[in-house]
């Protein structure tokens, strides 16, 4: 049995796969609120900002979702992204769990979780291997992302 809570996971992701940044910005709710290891506390219309920016670089983008629940204004998902990282061209296969919090029938809240050493390793190779469990990577990759996304957002005062 679909809910209105999974209904619109299935359409969020449906409109990731085909690169519809603007479906998926119709997805949350004003007051979003989104978080992982990357881009650790986006609010407002910074999470449609930063899937636009993700999207219009990405090259060779392929994305796979499954295990959707949702009720009771809550969801959850699993997601897979591969691609080659725009930094490196090395390939990536990132393996994601994704939690919702709904709120007037939108994307209140969404957190995704997944492991920033795998991801480390396979994005920035042998010094992701090495040091992607560090601190220092860490805060290295939220700071070259969270720089990336306030320069789109300058570029787009939509977002603003």
């Amino acid at each position: 049995m679909s809910t209105p809570e999974a209904a619109l996971i299935n359409r969020f992701y449906e409109a990731f796969s085909r690169g519809d940044w603007a479906t998926m910005a119709a997805c949350y709710h004003a007051d979003a609120q989104f978080s992982d290891p990357v881009f650790p506390a986006l609010a407002g219309r910074q999470p449609a900002a930063m899937w636009r920016m993700l999207l219009e670089g990405a090259k060779s983008l392929e994305i796979v979702w499954n295990q959707v629940e949702g009720g009771q204004g809550v969801g959850r998902a699993h997601w897979e992204a591969k691609y080659p990282f725009s930094q490196t061209g090395r390939q990536v296969h990132n393996r994601i769990d994704a939690e919702f919090v709904f709120k007037d029938g939108l994307i209140l809240r969404h957190t995704d979780t997944f492991d920033l050493w795998a991801w480390s390793r396979m994005a920035l190779g042998p010094v992701g291997m090495l040091l992607g469990w560090s601190p220092i990577i860490r805060n290295k990759v939220r700071k070259m992302a969270g720089g990336r996304l306030a320069q789109f957002i300058e570029r787009h005062p939509e977002y603003r």
